[in-house]
């Protein structure tokens, strides 16, 4: 089981700061908004289901700080903090799916007392971090199943502990696996510029004593060609209505070699980041980031200064480079409009 990176503090969150990892195991205690939209950010905190679960505690360590007994005051103050985490990052929509469950709690009691809407909004925040706990083992559950009893999964990026409130999507499918009494390996790709992949991912499959093999991104053609993986499995930051899937940049190339390789292709995601109001993948948002993440990362400098920088820090893989799609409800197979339009109507 992974080290727990989200817990509610009554009026602190406290976070593993992942940009201390694997080096350093380091918490911090998070007082204010403006520390935490910061860790946002930063990817002090990251991962699209620990984001939303950030976003929610957020909300309600806000409205637990708000110390005047001004009710126009309180609501006000509440709505600028929900706009205030929904600028730290624009593509993961788990996200606003949090900021927007608190702010209907809000403007449900808007005739309640402050105390009374603080103590409701508390308990959404709580309720979206033990959802998700829920939903990582019942994705886990249902995507182990697709595992053989003996078998070597490749991943891309961070989809585990580090990146929800319990063992993750993707690794959670492969601890489920393991848990289930299978011999999983898994290769992980370093995923740069940030190496969330050989950083984190590798470092918690350690941690729970899984066989973790890290490759550099541009290896992974060659390790499918010489047949040492059964499938790929990544997350997912925004899915939009007709299964087009961002992730971390890379994975579109990951999902292009699976076809051409004839290696499954699954997508570990949540209901939560199911986009149904996004048609297709050219209109999910895509942050760009930093260019001293590329040519300065990690305090060295890998590139001349003032060269231009792309850094784009995701990317969208088309709904037909996917086998299929784990999430709490069960397999979803193709055609992937119809089946994700299943899940949001039963």
């Amino acid at each position: 089981m992974p080290v727990p990176t989200i817990r509610w503090m009554e009026r602190k969150i406290r976070i593993i700061d992942q940009t201390r990892l694997p080096e350093n195991l380091v918490f911090l205690d998070i007082d204010n908004i403006e520390d935490l939209a910061d860790a946002i950010r930063k990817l002090k905190v990251r991962g699209a289901p620990a984001i939303g679960v950030a976003a929610g505690m957020g909300v309600a360590l806000a409205a637990k700080l708000f110390s005047s007994s001004e009710k126009n005051d309180f609501q006000t103050y509440i709505l600028e903090t929900i706009s205030h985490l929904g600028s730290t990052r624009p593509t993961a929509v788990n996200l606003f799916w949090a900021l927007e469950r608190m702010k209907k709690v809000l403007l449900s009691q808007q005739n309640a007392e402050i105390k009374k809407i603080q103590n409701a909004l508390e308990k959404e925040a709580l309720s979206i971090f033990e959802e998700d706990q829920h939903i990582c083992r019942e994705m886990g559950k249902h995507g182990a199943r697709l595992l053989p009893q003996r078998g070597t999964v490749m991943t891309h990026c961070n989809a585990g502990g580090l990146a929800t409130a319990d063992f993750g999507t993707a690794l959670g499918v492969i601890y489920s696996a393991v848990e289930a009494g299978k011999e999983i390996q898994v290769y992980a790709n370093e995923t740069r510029p940030l190496l969330q992949g050989s950083r984190l991912t590798a470092w918690e499959l350690q941690e729970s004593q899984i066989d973790v093999t890290i490759i550099c991104d541009s290896a992974a053609g060659m390790v499918m060609r010489e047949k040492k993986i059964d499938c790929v499995i990544v997350g997912a930051d925004r899915v939009a209505a007709n299964g087009d899937t961002a992730n971390k940049i890379g994975t579109y190339n990951l999902a292009v070699l699976a076809e051409k390789h004839q290696v499954p292709f699954y997508v570990a995601a949540p209901k939560s980041t199911f986009d149904s109001e996004i048609q297709d993948g050219s209109e999910i948002p895509i942050e760009t980031r930093s260019q001293d993440e590329v040519i300065f990362g990690f305090n060295k400098q890998t590139g001349p200064e003032n060269v231009s920088v792309y850094n784009p820090a995701f990317d969208v893989t088309p709904h037909e480079l996917v086998t299929a799609f784990i999430t709490e409800k069960g397999i979803l197979n193709p055609p992937f409009k119809q089946a994700i339009l299943t899940m949001f109507t039963t």
